[in-house]
This record gives structure tokens, C-alpha cells and sequence, in this order.
């Protein structure tokens, strides 16, 4: 008999669309040219490339020109952060303007959240060992940050803030077009990691104010290895790679030509899908949170409970611990996550978690569920069934549990 098998971790990976999948087959084998090329055979995959770039920059709002491809969101989030850092910190030398302390120099001072994705958080922290200043604004419960706390952060030293669209743990959207408008009048740049939210919400990187943005092709039924940045014209980034002078000099390689056509691709299908199908999953997730919570005693939500994303639900349960219960939904053909799928492997609790004020036990004891395009209710009423029979038999032999 076959093991039923339940995909509730889409926030980690989305399965390839098979759409997509048809739409990049060509580029493997009859136009495998390298898009640098002069020939027909280049000039043919050039004629994707920029097709593609076309697509993705029209999800967002953008211009062609402003989308850079990279290998992943985490590679666009680093370009954006020290791509940024390395500009200032040169235009600053030419002028002779620093300073000798570090926390006071000229365009050394970057403004990120306490709660972003490992990549920004690492980013940041080897930034710092070079010498910038960075500050770290707190968010409330649901972990939002407050506008009001970056304007009273951002001063003239600062060059960048980088505060991520919606958590890729905990669903919370953040007010980024507040944000933007905050940082554009002061005259910062603004980034915004919107790798979960991309293709399933509403995006516009004028209206927001938004100068950088990240995403990544996987999370919408994309291939992997494919990201972009999208740059706003005129900002000035200094190369992470320097080679070729590809994707305008900003990402040297040669580029993943089946891989961009398979985001094109998928970025085309959310254009026309995102609609009908966050209304779909915002059902399914509330099925889901409502569920549970109503089911299962000591159940408790994380995140905001209304502005978060369609396909997102976080919740903590007293007295267990995250990995014994993916373990035993595993065991029943249940795949969830217990955060952020990137650094699942630590063990450590989320810095998300913390964040919104959760102590170490309940961090550990929080599960994410993320649903996708082939989610069903079917699949929804079976996790329901079967996660109050995990819970309780975890609590029966947790050393936390109430004497």
C-alpha cells in the first residue's frame, strides 16, 4: 500500500510547475548558446534572457534593465547588502570624509529587523566585523516592525535599511511601503527581501518606495539555483563577482539561461494565478489555524493573525518540542518544518521566534505549516486528524509537560 504523502513546507521549496518545466527543456539541449554570444546560437538564448528579465520586472513594477539574475535570493541579498556597503565605503574614501571612530563614519550605518532571513543576519554580522555600524530595530509580537522606530534610527551616517516584505518564518507582512516612504524622504536606500512574498501578494517597488529588492524562482514553482535582484536605476552597488561584466556588470557568469526561462515562466503563471490562488490558500490556511487552535489545548498562533501571507501558519504548543513532532508527522506522511528551512539544521531556537517574545521552550515547541498550489482540503482535514493524536502522545512523556 502506498504511504500518503502530505507537502506542507512550500515556505522551504515549491515543486517545479511542470509548465515550467516544458518552458526550459529547449534551453538544455537545442538552444544551449551562450547568451554573450554573437552568433545565432547566443543571440537566441540572449533573446530569452531578456524575455524573462521582462516578465520578472513586470510582476514588480520595475524596468528590464533593473533586474539583475543571481544564483539565489541569498547570493541578491548579499549583493544588496554589501553591494551597497562596499559603494558608500569608497565614495566616502575618495572624499576623505571618514572619521576615526567606526560607529560615526561617514555612510557606514546599515538599519536591518531582528527577525530576517539567516543570509541578511549573517550578512550584516561579517559587515559589521569590517568595520559598519549596524542596528537591529526591535519588532512587536507579531513581529512587525514599527516606521516610526526606523525614522528615529536612520541618521547621516546611515546608507542602507534592509527590512524583509513578510517573514519566512511566522507569515508576518511588514508596512514596507511606510518604510520606503520614510526612507526615500530621508534619502536611504531601502531593500526588502521579499523572497516569500514574491508571486503571492501584490507588489510595486514604486508606490512601496522600495530601491533593492530580492527573490528567488523556487518558492513559486520555479527551479532552483535562480534568484534576482531588482536594483533601481541610479543606485550605486559595488560587484560581489567581477568576471565578464555580465547581467550589467553587477553579476559576473556566464548565466543560468534554463534556469532564468524557468522563472520568466513561473513569474508569467503567478501573474495570471496569484490572485484566485492566494484566495484559495488564505482559506485553506485559516482551515488549518482554526483547526488546530480549536482543537488542541495550549495551541498558540505566531504571527500576525490577519496580515500575514495566504499560504503561512506558525504555531507553538506547550510542553513539546518541534522536531519530535515533524518526526512523527513524518512518520505519517506529513512534511512541516520547524522554521526557517535554511537553517533547520541548527539547534538553536529561531531568532524569529525570540524576537516576537517567545522564551527558548516555546520557540522549540513551534511548527510551520506552509501550503501551496496543490494543497488540498483533503490534506488539510488529514493533518487536522492526525496532529491532536501526535501532540498528546508527545506531552504524555515531555519533561516539560505540567506535574
Amino acid at each position: 500500500m502506498k504511504k500518503k504523502r502530505v507537502y506542507l513546507d512550500y515556505a522551504a521549496t515549491t515543486p517545479v510547475d511542470p509548465r515550467v518545466v516544458r518552458a526550459m527543456a529547449p534551453y538544455f539541449t537545442d538552444k544551449f548558446g551562450n547568451s554573450m554570444s554573437l552568433h545565432s546560437f547566443g543571440q537566441e538564448a540572449k533573446l530569452a534572457l531578456e524575455k524573462s528579465r521582462e516578465e520578472v520586472a513586470s510582476l514588480i513594477g520595475a524596468k528590464a534593465e533593473e533586474i539583475v539574475f543571481t544564483s539565489s535570493a541569498t547570493e541578491s541579498n548579499n549583493l544588496a547588502l554589501k553591494g551597497i556597503a562596499f559603494a558608500a565605503e569608497a565614495s566616502a574614501r575618495r572624499k576623505k570624509r571618514f572619521i576615526s571612530s567606526p560607529n560615526k563614519q561617514k555612510g557606514k550605518h546599515i538599519i536591518i529587523s531582528p527577525i530576517e532571513h539567516p543570509c541578511i543576519m549573517e550578512a550584516s554580522k561579517w559587515l559589521a566585523e569590517q568595520g559598519f555600524s549596524i542596528t537591529k530595530l526591535p519588532v512587536n509580537k507579531y513581529g512587525q516592525v514599527d516606521p516610526k522606530d526606523i525614522k528615529k534610527a536612520i541618521k547621516k551616517e546611515t546608507i542602507l535599511v534592509s527590512v524583509l516584505h513578510a517573514s519566512n518564518e511566522i507569515g508576518t507582512i511588514q508596512p514596507v511601503a511606510a518604510i520606503g516612504k520614510i526612507c526615500r524622504e530621508k534619502g536611504v536606500y531601502f531593500h526588502t527581501d521579499a523572497t516569500q512574498s514574491f508571486g503571492k501578494i501584490p507588489i510595486d517597488v514604486n508606490s512601496m518606495n522600495i530601491d533593492l529588492l530580492s527573490a528567488s524562482a523556487h518558492k513559486l514553482y520555479g527551479p532552483k539555483g535562480v534568484g534576482c535582484l531588482f536594483v533601481r536605476k541610479g543606485t550605486k552597488m559595488t560587484p560581489l563577482l567581477h568576471g565578464g561584466g555580465q547581467e550589467a556588470g553587477l553579476r559576473s557568469s556566464t548565466v543560468n539561461v534554463p534556469g532564468i526561462v524557468g522563472f520568466g515562466k513561473a513569474v508569467e503563471l503567478a501573474k495570471k494565478e496569484m490572485v484566485k490562488e492566494s484566495k484559495c490558500l488564505a482559506g485553506l490556511r485559516d482551515r488549518l489555524i482554526n483547526g488546530i487552535l480549536g482543537e488542541i489545548e495550549g495551541a498558540h498562533l505566531n504571527g500576525h493573525p490577519k496580515k500575514r501571507l495566504p499560504n503561512n501558519a506558525n504555531i507553538w504548543f506547550e510542553f513539546v518540542e518541534g522536531e519530535s513532532m515533524v518526526i512523527q508527522l513524518d512518520m505519517a506522511g506529513i512534511a512541516a518544518s520547524t522554521g526557517s528551512a535554511c537553517s533547520s539544521a541548527k539547534l538553536e531556537p529561531s531568532h524569529v521566534l525570540l524576537a516576537i517574545g517567545l522564551r527558548h521552550e516555546q520557540a522549540h515547541g513551534s511548527l510551520r505549516f506552509s501550503l501551496g498550489h496543490w494543497t488540498t482540503e483533503k490534506e488539510i482535514d488529514y493533518l487536522l486528524k492526525v496532529l491532536p493524536g501526535i501532540i498528546k502522545r508527545l506531552r504524555e512523556i515531555s519533561p516539560f509537560k505540567k506535574k
